[in-house]
């Protein structure tokens, strides 16, 4: 317990007195918990970046207006937390150390509640089946009355367990959970057909002497768990630039088995496609793409979310899932997990006895299936902070500024009387930015810049106005590969991207963003824009992000949401106006 010194005066000189009892107060740490379980965050204290860093592990922030940052303590951040190996005691020790008042007492009760409940249902192997155990007769007995969960239980094993058929491992496990009880899988792994393969000491293409860094090496342990059974599922979280792919080399270096590889197009799997020729053993008989142009399946195949789940109309069932079970995978890898289509959760769910690795910058979904996620794909197993990685010189450093642009007086008055939807696309489109992109790109002139955008006609009027080729979802294959390449070869200095860049799109030279219009509020998206320029540089290691909305707008206000999951990595955003 605190000394009596510790014990401070309130402002105004007066004791703080609750209950007759002396209460903590100390004025320079930054945190106030709240029995509600919102966590307030100070930030213009020395402290404030290190409680940041240390909140980010177990706290989901909510949101971040200049001096108080509101973070929340919720089932989901908890859990993943513990299955990423935060104790309790850490979860508490951070709360105790940051903490301005007193902890209100029922938070530790909770937490160690909430923290608990990860481990006390587990998936064993049975015969013929699956065995799902309780640690207490009471919490079996719940289970067993929970309407969700009946469809997926057999009979009754002593009062302990029950018999699980192996198809309803998926959907039980997600059921449990959206019921407040995450189960730990520990039934194990079918290892898949073998396929031999090495990671090159040299690169294939330049010869240059490479390897995984040491904290991939860490990610790739952290989702095999040494070989224990509750390892091989899971997701790691890096930031763009970090090197996801390079991770998931190194997953398929360990199990050394026939793989799957599902990202978000096609220009993402030929980057994966080159990258394992380039830093592994496989060759090009060894790898095929399954994609809308062709259809080769190989010991590791290379397929789109989009063909993953075509289908003629809603009514009609997916031509592809079959993909899922023609081979004998052994691992199958969830490229930019946090954009994983809903009904592939579907064929997740029957793919539990096969490993499953899911890679991403956030675990932000926009959707709310974030639990799904866990149940289905596995728990966080690795994070890094961002920061960390910029400060190791891993990820570029960047400067991310908000410029809020003025209203003509015709657009004011069209916003004045638009419904909210048409609100936010006109601030989108405020042709006022055109003259401020303009600006950005004097300042800029020795740079390469990507302007992102997602109003196909805005795009089109910049492309012709900047004079630089325009790459949109209509864009043939081809011609995007053509122009990412003439990009990265400095043919081309300024690229016009549609929301189909915001993913998997390799441009190492890229260091100059500038986003014009966003998909509403959405983090993931502006968290993703951001990683289009943090690859490393190899002269000054530095990137300028760029954010124009129009001032005094609901495109303002959708904007400071959609800052809100960098400003938890610890971005800030510069504030510049423009009449």
């Amino acid at each position: 317990m605190a000394s009596e010194d510790t014990f401070e005066r309130a402002p105004g000189g007066l004791p703080c007195y609750v209950a007759g009892l002396l209460m903590r107060y100390i004025p320079e740490n930054p945190l106030i918990v709240q029995s509600d379980h919102t966590l307030l965050l100070e930030t213009m204290g020395p402290q404030f970046a290190v409680a940041r860093d240390a909140l980010s592990g177990f706290a989901e922030l909510v949101k971040s207006p200049d001096y108080v940052h509101t973070y929340r303590l919720t089932p989901l951040s908890l859990w993943n937390a513990g299955a990423a190996g935060l104790s309790v005691e850490h979860v508490l020790g951070v709360l105790e150390q940051y903490a301005k008042y007193d902890v209100p007492p029922n938070v530790p009760v909770s937490i160690r509640e909430t923290m608990g409940r990860y481990g006390r249902l587990k998936l064993l192997p049975a015969p013929k089946g699956l065995r799902l155990c309780a640690d207490d007769p009471v919490l079996m007995t719940e289970v067993l009355n929970l309407k969700i969960v009946q469809p997926f239980l057999g009979s009754r094993q002593g009062t302990t367990a029950v018999f699980v058929e192996v198809r309803h491992r998926g959907e039980l496990k997600q059921a449990l959970t959206h019921v407040g009880h995450p189960v730990e899988d520990l039934a194990g792994y079918v290892d898949g057909e073998v396929l031999d393969m090495g990671l090159r000491p040299t690169t294939k293409l330049s010869g240059a002497s490479w390897g995984l860094r040491d904290y991939q090496v860490n990610a790739v342990d952290s989702f095999h768990g040494d070989g224990l059974a509750q390892g091989g599922s899971g997701v790691v979280v890096l930031p763009c630039g970090a090197g996801k792919t390079m991770v998931g080399l190194g997953a398929m270096h360990k199990l050394q088995t026939r793989t799957l590889i599902l990202s978000t197009n096609v220009t993402a799997l030929r980057q994966w496609r080159a990258e394992i020729l380039d830093k592994t053993t496989l060759t090009e008989e060894q790898i095929g793409e399954y994609s809308g142009e062709t259809k080769d399946v190989r010991p590791v195949t290379l397929a789109t979310y989009q063909i993953i789940t075509f289908r003629k109309s809603k009514t009609d069932p997916f031509v592809h899932f079959d993909l899922f079970d023609r081979e004998n995978w052994g691992l199958i890898i969830y490229d930019e997990v946090h954009l994983l289509p809903a009904p592939v959760f579907r064929a997740v769910a029957q793919l539990q006895a096969r490993r499953r690795l899911g890679l991403t910058a956030t675990l932000v979904r926009e959707d709310g299936k974030e639990e799904d996620v866990f149940a289905l794909i596995g728990p966080k197993r690795f994070d890094v902070p961002w920061k960390d990685l910029e400060h190791q010189g891993w990820i570029a450093a960047a400067v991310c500024t908000e410029i809020r642009v003025a209203f003509g007086n015709d657009d004011r008055l069209r916003y004045a009387v638009a419904e909210d939807r048409e609100k936010f696309r006109i601030a989108s489109i405020n042709p006022k930015k055109g003259p401020v992109i303009d600006e950005l790109l004097e300042r800029h002139k020795e740079d390469r810049i990507l302007v992102l955008g997602m109003y196909i006609e805005q795009l089109q009027y910049l492309a012709r106005r900047l004079g630089a080729p325009l790459i949109e979802g209509r864009t043939p294959q081809k011609r995007r590969d053509e122009l990412f390449a003439a990009f990265r070869e400095g043919v081309e200095r300024v690229l016009v991207v549609s929301k189909v860049g915001n993913f998997s799109v390799d441009l190492p030279d890229a260091n100059v963003a500038i986003q014009v219009s966003g998909t509403w509020g959405s983090r993931q998206e502006e968290a993703q824009r951001l990683g289009r320029i943090l690859r490393p540089k190899p002269n000054e290691n530095r990137a300028w992000f760029y954010s124009l909305v129009t001032r005094d707008t609901n495109e303002q206000s959708y904007g400071e949401r959609r800052q809100l999951f960098l400003t938890e990595q610890g971005y800030a955003y510069r504030i510049e106006s423009r009449a």
